[in-house]
């Protein structure tokens, strides 16, 4: 049973911001605190908070958070995404992918090409910084070639990238999101698609003037029959998802498809198959201890009535469900960025907004898609996110300096996704509820 709403509650909420945040700056390296070590110490010192109880209980009842049937079936799907993002990635599906798409790009649309590939690719392998470390050498590699601004480039390749990661069926974010609101993914996918996909036709149209300008190619390999096969794991997940084949069994066939084609085209052989499904599936710790320990930690925060208050501190700031998905963007935007990770944005807003959702009887499908929208243009924008170190870093280390404020000015997909968002909620129909 839950204590009655408490601001004290709310205190392991605020130790996990200052330690992380404020070490960070300290540092000057957003990566300097590791996001376990942060929500162990904020999970200590919700252990240290209402001392009448006994520790055992606290215990019990963080334990029982940690175990939540949402949480372990999500660390399921990232465990199985992990196999298989690795496992297509070890037997060439990134690498022809790319290559057939740069064969059907003519150099005006070099820009919108690239957006639209990264668009595919992370549409199809769920990451984010995944397509970013696939696209970027590739992307650098032009912009000398074309005499193009890095900015605009990268720009691109990133904008495309959260893209996928915000409508990927297999991405953690969209896992997250619709786990807490227990919806449907294709349902989700759906309305996701009719808020974004204003955002990503102005991109395109804005990469396409841009680009017009830049002439130039850079000889490719001739396209295979082997890469055409490559290719089929990321078309079969994808046709697979949208017609709303259970995750797990679809992450499961992607996964067996993958490695079966791998060692058909000779690109891997069993012995390297499960090397490859190994180091997926431990790829994904950090963000399976996260998941986890998150769930314990919003157990007892809950238990002591801190979500309790937050909900109602949120609530006098709600008027009707137009404000309530106001109020679950803004927590969703505010936790992003003090975290920058949206998977962990997603799994501590996530219960709330169900809460506040319920209660307002809004649409849960929206609400899956408000809370991965928002947290991916928050993720998209803030120059620490790792989408962002990831583009850098590359291009620093092929000879490419790109400022961080260019970077984010050019970034015109997540910019114009947060628009699209607000104007989402704004001009919210009335009739769009549970």
């Amino acid at each position: 049973m839950e204590r009655e709403a408490r601001f004290m509650a709310l205190i392991p909420f605020i130790v996990f911001m200052v330690f992380y945040l404020g070490l960070s700056i300290w540092a000057k390296d957003f990566y300097f605190v590791p996001m376990p070590v942060a929500f162990i110490v904020a999970s200590a010192t919700a252990f240290l908070l209402n001392r009448k109880q006994k520790f055992d209980e606290k215990v019990e009842i963080y334990a029982r958070g940690m175990g939540e049937t949402n949480i372990m079936i999500m660390c399921l799907i990232f465990i199985l995404a992990g196999a298989f993002s690795t496992i297509a990635k070890a037997m060439g599906a990134v690498d022809a992918t790319v290559l057939i798409a740069r064969h059907l790009i003519p150099s005006e649309f070099i820009l919108a090409g690239f957006f639209l590939v990264s668009c595919f690719i992370s549409l199809a392998i769920g990451t984010s910084c995944g397509t970013i470390a696939a696209l970027t050498p590739i992307a650098v590699g032009l912009i000398n070639a074309m005499q193009m601004p890095p900015s605009l480039m990268l720009g691109a390749v990133i904008g495309g990238a959260m893209f996928g990661d915000n409508m990927s069926m297999i991405s953690d974010t969209t896992i997250a999101a619709t786990r807490t609101q227990n919806v449907a993914m294709r349902d989700k996918f759906i309305m996701n698609l009719k808020m974004i996909l204003p955002a990503a036709v102005i991109t395109i149209v804005i990469y396409y003037f841009a680009g017009r300008r830049f002439n130039g190619d850079s000889e490719l390999n001739a396209v295979t029959v082997k890469h055409i096969f490559s290719v089929l794991p990321y078309i079969f997940i994808l046709a697979g998802a949208l017609m709303g084949m259970n995750v797990m069994a679809l992450l499961f066939c992607g996964i067996v498809m993958a490695g079966a084609v791998g060692i058909l085209n000779d690109t891997m052989t069993f012995k390297s198959l499960l090397t490859e499904a190994g180091k997926g599936t431990l790829g994904m710790a950090e963000t399976l201890i996260v998941a986890i320990l998150a769930g314990g930690l919003l157990a007892l925060i809950r238990y002591n009535g801190g979500i309790s208050y937050l909900i109602n501190l949120i609530e006098k700031m709600i008027k009707g469900a137009k404000g309530c998905e106001f109020g679950i963007a803004l927590l969703s935007a505010a936790v992003n960025l003090f975290t920058a990770n949206n998977t962990v944005a997603i799994v501590v807003a996530g219960p709330i907004a169900k809460m506040l959702s319920d209660k307002y009887k809004c649409d849960p499908k929206r609400i899956a898609s408000i809370l991965d929208t928002t947290s991916c243009t928050v993720q998209g924008l803030i120059p620490y996110g790792a989408q962002i170190l990831i583009a850098i870093g590359i291009a620093k280390g092929a000879g490419v300096n790109v400022p961080s404020l260019s970077l984010v000015i050019s970034l015109y997909y997540p910019l114009l996704l947060a628009v699209a968002l607000i104007f989402s909620i704004l001009f919210r129909r009335e009739n769009e509820k549970n």
